[in-house]
């Protein structure tokens, strides 16, 4: 088993199934790693609040956990140890630069209280804002974006698919937020397998003592990762962790 302590997964493309639920099959590895003594998290570009805590719940994963992708890091009994938060002055660049190009665009917030859809430009300063998002179907339109904002070199910038770009503080991501995790925990990053599918887990991918990506994982995913298991829909987590408790 090779002295894991933790198993880090992502949720979308990852843990999930197409359809957003967890397989039986995952549900089961799961269970036998923890039974073997390896603590199980999540690592999410996603908030706490819905499908992150519901899913803790159901799988009974009481190890810290880090959403927004590492823009909040939480411990098992839910108080936040960590947050890292756009300034005001840039997620109005963000947004100028969504309506410059046309771009659809989402936001994560500190709090269960989201901003309006119809967001104006002087409610900004009304939110705390953990991440900002971009959506276009044309992979021109998001390039040019990208290339903006890297200009400014302000912003860690991943996507958690080929349509989005995701943009966090510079310097947040998974891997500092999985730090954290074992900070809290006292074990080490050798320590720490991660799992997942996009952009916004190369960092955690990189960190861990093990990376490993999905069948289904973007090309620069793969790249970086020490390997490759089945796809989201082949129960490709079940895989992983059998290979890893079985080695």
């Amino acid at each position: 088993m090779a002295g894991w302590k933790l198993i880090a997964l992502d949720l979308d493309g990852t843990l999930l199934c197409t359809d957003g639920t967890v397989s039986a099959a995952n549900r089961r590895a799961i269970e036998r790693a923890r039974r073997a003594g390896v603590e199980v998290t999540i690592a999410s570009g996603r908030q706490r609040w819905g499908l992150v805590e519901r899913l803790r719940d159901e799988l009974a994963l009481t190890a810290p956990f880090v959403t927004a992708n590492g823009g909040q890091v939480w411990s098992g009994d839910g108080r936040c140890l960590e947050q890292h938060l756009l300034a005001p002055e840039d997620v109005r660049t963000l947004y100028r630069l969504a309506r410059t190009y046309g771009a659809y665009y989402w936001t994560s917030v500190a709090g269960r209280q989201p901003p309006p859809a119809g967001l104006r430009e002087d409610e900004i300063d009304h939110y705390a804002w953990l991440k900002f998002g971009y959506f276009h179907e044309d992979p021109r339109v998001l390039a040019a974006i990208w290339d903006e904002l890297a200009a400014l070199g302000r912003f860690e910038l991943t996507n958690s698919g080929p349509d989005n770009i995701e943009v966090n503080p510079a310097g947040v991501n998974k891997a500092r937020g999985l730090a954290r995790v074992c900070a809290e925990m006292g074990i080490d990053a050798s320590q720490v397998v991660a799992i997942g599918d996009s952009l916004n887990d190369v960092a955690m991918i990189r960190w861990a003592g093990k990376g490993i990506a999905m069948g289904n994982a973007a090309p620069e995913v793969k790249r970086v990762a020490d390997g490759v298991t089945g796809a989201c829909w082949e129960d490709g987590v079940a895989q992983a962790i059998a290979g890893l408790l079985d080695a």
